[in-house]
């Protein structure tokens, strides 16, 4: 899935009051890990993923797999955070036409 600048400046703010509801530690990216992001995902449309001090991966390889195994979209990469949307089929979030 492939955001627009707009998209992403939109999703930014919208994530920027968002506590992280998936934590990727030491374990890296593993099946549970990518179980709690599907539900989180499918319930909240845009997630904060925390990266805690286990992990020893490159933020931005964490979050290439993470979207890749989700479908998910990766709106920004900021610290240890990251910010994934992808539309579930109630569709909550109506993105700006790009």
């Amino acid at each position: 899935m492939q955001l627009t600048g707009k998209q992403n400046r939109y999703l930014r703010g919208l994530g920027h009051q968002l506590k992280p509801v998936v934590f990727v530690g030491k374990e890296e990216i593993n099946d549970a890990v990518i179980a709690a992001t599907e539900e989180a995902l499918e319930t909240h449309e845009l997630i904060k993923v925390k990266l805690q001090e286990g992990c020893m991966s490159d933020r931005k390889e964490i979050a290439a797999e993470l979207s890749q195994a989700t479908g998910a979209a990766v709106a920004q990469i900021l610290g240890r955070t990251m910010l994934l949307y992808r539309p579930s089929k109630e569709q909550k979030i109506n993105l700006p036409k790009s």
